[in-house]
């Protein structure tokens, strides 16, 4: 084989905002497989939040990514060779084998998909990773009954987008918080959610309280800073918090939060979450969420970069919220 791999390596540890020259592209030879391996061809690669906090060198539920090594990054592809007995050529696969064309794997967190039933690209956000966050965030964390008022920041993103369709589902009230009056239509109007604050319109608080006139039974937050301390003193007693994310604060200073106090005072009980320590929950969540998709009850969006060379600049717009629904790198 010819053709070269182009990856993009981690250069150097971001001071604050994260810059392209964080990143370094190389090319080198397309890599040979032995016994047991698969060589896959990335067709698409996902761009998550959570690749910011690997940028550090810092301690934290994942290892980092060392200074000089390949950006990890969850992937959908083809596999071209295979010298294992459970993959062949022309299966398609959705793995972690990060920022590059082609990615050698021994077959461990590597699974074949249909990509007849539901497009390639979804298994790297609905019925994916950020899919089953939201699943395992809301029905088991967040455990909402029905009649209950679910709100979920970063509403119009992968996992937020997905959790107030599963909340509507399940018989609950989906309040969604994001970012323009754009992102706001489409989480109402195109979603199904019951309501949609725009952060960006300058009256977050006045907002919040029209919006959740009953209080907020189940957050599941995405955010972090001003936007969690404004919903923390919209919460009822005994309500529940699914942590997911706070990207808010990855590329600042923490927020200094002044309704802390509402915990105590409600009684809330606040969870952080990683998907990956709830794998046996994930068939069920892929089952429902396939099954969602497939039926049009589960929609979706994707803002797609194209070519690899571009994934540094479409991770920095999707930290700064630039993205709508989920953000991919096309890379063929």
């Amino acid at each position: 084989m010819n053709e070269m791999n182009t990856q993009v390596l981690l250069a150097a540890r971001p001071q604050g905002w994260v810059r392209e020259s964080d990143f370094r592209i190389v090319e080198s030879p397309v890599p040979d497989i032995g016994e047991g391996q698969i060589l896959v061809r990335n067709h698409y690669l996902s761009l998550d939040p959570y690749m910011r906090g690997r940028m550090n060198d810092a301690k934290s539920y994942a290892a980092s990514v060392n200074l000089g090594d390949v950006m990890v990054g969850g992937t959908a592809g083809e596999v071209l060779k295979s010298k294992h007995p459970k993959f062949a050529a022309g299966d398609k696969v959705v793995g972690y084998l990060g920022w590059q064309l082609y990615g050698v794997s021994d077959g461990v967190q590597l699974q074949k998909v249909d990509a007849g039933r539901i497009p390639l690209s979804a298994y790297l956000g609905v019925v994916g990773m950020p899919g089953v966050t939201a699943w395992v965030g809301l029905m088991d964390i967040c455990a909402p009954k029905a009649g209950e008022t679910v709100v979920v920041t970063a509403a119009s993103g992968a996992v937020g987008s997905v959790v107030g369709q599963l909340a509507k589902i399940h018989g609950c009230r989906a309040v969604g918080i994001a970012g323009g009056a754009e992102k706001c239509r489409y989480v109402v109007e195109e979603l199904g959610f019951d309501a949609c604050v725009d952060y960006k319109a300058g009256n977050l608080r006045a907002d919040i309280r029209s919006a959740t006139p009953d209080g907020i039974d189940c957050l599941f937050e995405n955010v972090g800073g001003e936007i969690f301390d404004t919903l923390l003193g919209r919460m009822n007693a005994f309500s529940r918090i699914a942590v997911c994310g706070l990207i808010a604060q990855y590329n600042t200073e923490p927020y200094p939060m002044k309704n802390i106090g509402s915990v105590l005072v409600n009684r809330i009980r606040m969870q952080g979450f990683i998907v990956s320590e709830h794998l046996p929950r994930w068939p069920t969540a892929l089952k429902e969420l396939g099954q969602g998709v497939a039926e049009g009850r589960i929609k979706y969006r994707e803002t797609v970069a194209q070519g690899l060379e571009n994934a540094p600049k479409a991770f920095i717009g999707m930290l700064k919220g630039e993205n709508f629904g989920k953000q991919l790198v096309k890379l063929v």
